[in-house]
């Protein structure tokens, strides 16, 4: 089944809620650089269901890319 372009704005600012949500939990910043440089945002309803297709992958990838090196650094943790 194919999201509509509603949902995609949705579920990306449900994506955008999860990463705020892991980095207070965490104390860690995501690094966001490529859906940064998209310039797409969940309260850009002007721009295209892609555009916001391309931002959900991006931010996604982000999110659970960080959330695998948080649970590395806690099952194994960096000597110091």
């Amino acid at each position: 089944m194919l999201m509509k372009k509603q949902e995609l704005i949705h579920l990306h600012g449900l994506l955008a809620e999860v990463g705020n949500h892991f980095e207070e939990k965490t104390g860690e910043p995501i690094t966001l650089d490529e859906y940064e440089s998209l310039g797409v945002r969940p309260t850009s309803i002007h721009r295209s269901k892609t555009d916001h297709k391309a931002a959900v992958f991006a931010l996604s990838n982000a999110i659970t890319t960080e959330m695998r090196v948080t649970e590395r650094e806690v099952v194994a943790p960096q000597a110091d």
